[in-house]
């Protein structure tokens, strides 16, 4: 494969991807991602929606330096997963998952790769977000909270290929003007690609040993 083409596998790939990106959904919380979009693989941290949404994204910005001229769709395809991880299904774990989990007793055997031996039963598994533990409290907004920290960050690498792959004069660089996220009543909240990562970038200066 040389510079300006793409093996028949990328482009089968490239195809899949555009179809499955421009299917129309709803991602707000009253719609359903379409089936899909992967939320069974690798419980119990990534078996939501959201990662297989982050993960499609990564072959754009290899495919966009191999075939630079093919710009447009690779950022429309882009936009259609960044505006569903605007939407109430891709912080839904964060959203509903309150306190520590009642069913940490009722764990599989699997999990038990996860928590320390003394701990087994009293301790929730990695992947259950926990909003509203102390000393925090409930965070109904997923980027500004103090916990989610892997949510922003890959909601962030998703941001950062499209610009990286836009990156023209002509590009109005949508997602550095405000839009809402979650938009779920009174849980709507407003941000930008750059106020997102300078957040981030506060937590950490504020907590260096970790923003959890």
């Amino acid at each position: 494969m040389t510079t300006g083409e793409l093996s028949e596998r990328s482009l089968g790939w490239l195809r899949y991807l555009h179809r499955k990106a421009h299917t129309p959904d709803d991602w707000s919380r009253g719609g359903q991602p379409h089936a899909h979009w992967d939320d069974r693989s690798d419980p119990p941290m990534a078996s939501w929606h959201r990662f297989d949404l982050v993960d499609s994204a990564y072959a754009m910005g290899l495919m966009a330096h191999r075939t630079p001229a093919w710009t447009e769709p690779y950022v429309a395809i882009l936009d259609q997963l960044i505006d569903r991880h605007t939407g109430w299904w891709s912080a839904a774990d964060w959203l509903t998952q309150f306190g520590h989990d009642p069913d940490q007793a009722n764990y599989p055997d699997l999990y038990r790769l996860f928590i320390p031996p003394e701990l087994w039963g009293e301790y929730d598994v990695p992947g259950w977000t926990a909003n509203g533990t102390e000393p925090y409290g409930v965070q109904m907004d997923p980027v500004a909270a103090d916990g989610m920290l892997f949510y922003k960050g890959f909601f962030l690498v998703l941001l950062g290929i499209r610009s990286m792959v836009a990156n023209g004069p002509s590009d109005e660089d949508r997602w550095n003007e405000p839009f809402e996220m979650i938009r779920d009543g009174e849980h709507t909240f407003t941000w930008t690609h750059s106020e997102i990562a300078d957040h981030l970038r506060r937590q950490w200066l504020a907590a260096p040993i970790g923003c959890h």
